[in-house]
């Protein structure tokens, strides 16, 4: 097969997630972006400010590059999940300008890098590793948590949807999903024999 570039393919596909997950803070406010809807607490802002840490460290440390950013929450004195939320003083635009700033250096290490080089995640059992399995890895993992973010979006104020513009959702109107809804409620209670 000619003309298939994996490392392009990937990289798409995390650029994808990485926008989604900082469009899910639009339009909200600073109390609905950090409250926690999960019994483990999870967030938005905290799924943004976790993933700035995770490409720092899978397309940093990982490949013995340093990066030009600092997060504080990854540092050696930072309190256990320090990155899975946002303390009152931590404005998103910091907290998303760091994140966007992780791009710029992660996106540097997938240009630069053959898709072979190997890299050291010590975290990991096994941790050889090669830059393709990061990129699959961090992307997977990133979408992983667009997902997440898109569940608590839609919880705050019913908005869900891949990116601006495109949801992705084939009913558009609020009586359409409350049927549908109904109708998925109903079947579920019948498979339980109420």
């Amino acid at each position: 097969m000619s003309g298939l570039d994996v490392k392009a393919d990937l990289h798409v596909y995390l650029r994808g997630a990485r926008e989604t997950l900082v469009w899910k803070l639009d339009g909200l406010g600073e109390y609905d972006i950090r409250r926690p809807l999960t019994p483990t607490g999870t967030n938005l802002l905290g799924l943004v400010k976790h993933n700035a840490g995770m490409e720092v460290l899978y397309f940093g440390e990982v490949f013995g590059r340093t990066p030009a950013v600092s997060l504080p929450w990854l540092s050696g004195d930072a309190e256990p999940n320090a990155d899975m939320w946002a303390r009152p003083e931590e404005t998103r635009e910091r907290i998303v300008e760091l994140y966007r700033s992780t791009w710029e250096f992660a996106d540097a290490t997938i240009d630069e890098l053959p898709l072979d080089a190997l890299g050291r995640v010590w975290w990991w059992e096994d941790g050889s590793v090669t830059l393709h399995r990061v990129l699959v890895h961090v992307t997977a993992e990133t979408q992983r948590h667009a997902g997440h973010a898109d569940i608590i979006r839609e919880s705050i104020d019913g908005s869900a949807g891949f990116l601006s513009g495109y949801d992705s959702l084939r009913i558009s109107d609020p009586a359409s999903w409350k049927a549908f809804h109904d109708r998925i409620e109903e079947a579920a209670r019948l498979a339980d024999g109420d």
